[in-house]
C-alpha cells in the first residue's frame, strides 16, 4: 500500500473549494485540479522519497500481471467557471498526432450548486458545418446536451465526446493517462499572459463525433458487501470504478489489477494507517488491503480481467 502526494494545478477557471473539501493548499492560490494518482509526466504524484511512476518502474507487475503501462490518472476538479467547451481523441488518433493517449474518462459529481451541470455531447445529430458556424458565433452551447447534475451522480465521456463541465461543479475524474486536450470554444478567456487562450478547432473536428449523445455509464445500485455497500460506477475499455460506503471493515485482494483509492469523506484506516477525506492510495497487483471505518471512496482497476 502507497499513499500518494497530489499535484496542484491553478488554470484560471479554477477555486477554493478543493482546500475546504479536502484540506488542499496552494499558498492562497486557487485550485482547479488536484492530481491526485499520475504518471503523467505533466504531473507526477508523489510516494514516499519518489513518486508514483519511479516505483512502477521499479515494479512493473505492480500494475498487472503483464507488467502494462499504469493506464489511469485521477484528480479531483474544482469548476468555479465554466470549463472550455472541449474534446479527446481516441487512441489512434492521440499516438499519431500528439504522441500521447487518448482520453476517455469519468466524471463523478462530488458537490454540485444549485443549477450546476455538465455537457455531454450533441442534444441531435449534428453537421460539421453546423457546429463550426456555431463555434465562429459563440453559441456552440446551442447544440450541446446539457444534464443538470447532483452529488453522487456518474458519468462516462467516451474519446470524441464534445463536453464541459460546468461553473459550480467539483468533480472526481478518472480518465486516461493522458493530457490531450482540444478547445474549441472559450468565452473569449484570456489567460495570464494577457492573450486569448489558444483554440484547437481544426483538430477538433477530425475526432468529434457528432451524433447525438447516447449515455454508456451503466452504473449500478448498491449492494450489500461486507463491511458496507458497493455499487458500479462505470466500466469501459480503460478502467472499472466502484463506489464503497465503508461501514465497518471491507478487505479485497485484486489479483490481475492494482488498485487506486481515493477517500471522498470520512475516515478511517488503511492497513492499520489512518485515513482522511482526500487521501489517496495506490495498491500493487495482488496485495490484499484492508479498510476499517465510515467512508465514501472510490476503487479503480484495470477492466478487462478484473471482478466486480
Amino acid at each position: 500500500m502507497l499513499k500518494l502526494t497530489p499535484v496542484l494545478k491553478d488554470y484560471l477557471w479554477g477555486g477554493y473549494k478543493l482546500k475546504g473539501f479536502f484540506g488542499r493548499d496552494n499558498g492562497g492560490r486557487k485550485i482547479s485540479e488536484s492530481w491526485e494518482v499520475s504518471v503523467h509526466p505533466d504531473g507526477l504524484s508523489g510516494c514516499g522519497e519518489g513518486t508514483l511512476a519511479d516505483y512502477i518502474a521499479q515494479n512493473p507487475k505492480s500494475v498487472d500481471e503483464a507488467g502494462s503501462a499504469f493506464p489511469v490518472l485521477v484528480k479531483f476538479i474544482d469548476a468555479a467557471q465554466n470549463l472550455s467547451v472541449q474534446v479527446h481523441p481516441d487512441d489512434e488518433y492521440a499516438r499519431r498526432v500528439e504522441g500521447d493517449n487518448g482520453k476517455t474518462e469519468m466524471w463523478y459529481i462530488l458537490q454540485a450548486d444549485e443549477g450546476a451541470g455538465i455537457y455531454c455531447g450533441f442534444a441531435r445529430d449534428t453537421a460539421k458545418e453546423e457546429f463550426l458556424e456555431k463555434v465562429k458565433n459563440g453559441t456552440v452551447e446551442e447544440l450541446l446536451n446539457f444534464i443538470p447534475v447532483k452529488s453522487g451522480d456518474a458519468y462516462l465521456i467516451k474519446a470524441g465526446t464534445v463536453h464541459a463541465i460546468g461553473a459550480g461543479c467539483v468533480i472526481c475524474e478518472v480518465q486516461q493517462s493522458s493530457n490531450v486536450t482540444y478547445r474549441v470554444y472559450d468565452y473569449n478567456r484570456r489567460g495570464a499572459d494577457g492573450k486569448l487562450r489558444p483554440l484547437h478547432v481544426e483538430k477538433a473536428v477530425e475526432v468529434i463525433n457528432f451524433r447525438a449523445f447516447k449515455d454508456e455509464t451503466g452504473s449500478g445500485r448498491f449492494e450489500k458487501t461486507e463491511g458496507g455497500e458497493i455499487r458500479l460506477l462505470t466500466k469501459c475499455k480503460y478502467f472499472r470504478c466502484r463506489e464503497l460506503a465503508l461501514k465497518g471493515i471491507f478487505s479485497e485482494r485484486c489479483e490481475s489489477s492494482f488498485t487506486a483509492l481515493n477517500v471522498l469523506s470520512g475516515e478511517g484506516t488503511l492497513d492499520g494507517e489512518k485515513f482522511t477525506a482526500g487521501n489517496s492510495f495506490f495498491i500493487p497487483c495482488g496485495e490484499t488491503y484492508t479498510l476499517e471505518g465510515n467512508a465514501k471512496i472510490i476503487l479503480t482497476n484495470e477492466n478487462e480481467g478484473s471482478r466486480v
